[in-house]
Formats: C-alpha cells, sequence, structure tokens
C-alpha cells in the first residue's frame, strides 16, 4: 500500500500543479482505483468520469508487478518464473487480476487470488493449528513500511494514508 500511496500522491499532485500552476485542464477530482469493484462501478455507471480514477494499480496489482520485475532481476529469474499468490478479503480481487491491462513484462502480474475465507478452509482442512506454530520474523524485502497500509483498506484510509 506505501507503493500505491507514494503513486498515487505523486499523480495527485501533478495533476493540482498542472490545474492550478500551469493553468492547464486536468481532471479533478481524482478517485482512487485501488478497488477493483469501484472501477468497474466507475465503467459501468459513470463512464464520464473514468479519467478521474488514479491510473495507479492496486496495493495487490502492484505488488505482483514488482515481485515479477524488480524481484525476478534480483533473483536471476525470468518473470515467468514467479508464481504470485494474492491473499484479499474481497472476490473482486480475483477479477482484478485477470484484466487485460493488468500484465508487466508481458506476463500477468498476480497469477492467483485466494480470498481470506478460501485460505482459513485450506488451513483448517490442513489441520493446522496456528496457536503450535512458532513464532517467526517478518520478512521485509522492500525494506521498513510506513505502516499506512494498516489502514488502507478501512473507510477514508486511502486518504488518511496519503
Amino acid at each position: 500500500a506505501d507503493l500505491t500511496i507514494m503513486e498515487e500522491g505523486t499523480e495527485f499532485l501533478t495533476r493540482l500543479r498542472k490545474k492550478f500552476s500551469l493553468g492547464e485542464d486536468t481532471r479533478l477530482p481524482m478517485f482512487t482505483s485501488c478497488s477493483p469493484g469501484w472501477v468497474q462501478y466507475m465503467e459501468f455507471f459513470h463512464h464520464e468520469l473514468l479519467g478521474n480514477l488514479s491510473t495507479c494499480k492496486s496495493p495487490q496489482q502492484m505488488f505482483g508487478a514488482v515481485a515479477k520485475t524488480y524481484f525476478a532481476k534480483k533473483l536471476g529469474k525470468r518473470p515467468d518464473d514467479i508464481f504470485v499468490v494474492s491473499v484479499m478479503p474481497c472476490t473482486a480481487k480475483k477479477f482484478e487480476a485477470t484484466r487485460p491491462e493488468m500484465t508487466a513484462s508481458g506476463t500477468r502480474d498476480v497469477d492467483a487470488v485466494l480470498t481470506t475465507r478460501e485460505l482459513a478452509r485450506m488451513i483448517r482442512v490442513a489441520g493446522i493449528d496456528f496457536s503450535s506454530l512458532p513464532d517467526e520474523q517478518m520478512d521485509a524485502p522492500l525494506g521498513l513500511s510506513s505502516g499506512a497500509g494498516d489502514i488502507f483498506g478501512h473507510t477514508g484510509g486511502v486518504m488518511e494514508a496519503a
């Protein structure tokens, strides 16, 4: 979510600068494009406002793109060698991952999406008892995060994070 906020913030500031400093015609207000359900709603019912949507990918899709470009290169792998699975509470994320524009380096950003309910069922069926698992340190492949990602999915969280 941190990467998405940085990109959306930059895009928003660019739009403001174009409008108020350069006098250029630009689309305001800018709406977040993080929710595939929201994006599809706009496509179906408010086509005239599509230019107001941020051009940024959602955190799910940005992570997939980074995994298949930056990390693939860092590991000496091809993007197709990396299989990205996303775990999300929203079923619309499954649809988002299959959109044709959600590709980087000629391959899908995210290969599979599990809902949190599906993952919970898989864990239960496998007989995994979380309370008996040893504690582990969280990895941070991109370094420290701001913590803004924690509020990202809540009402007003995108604006708060920005």
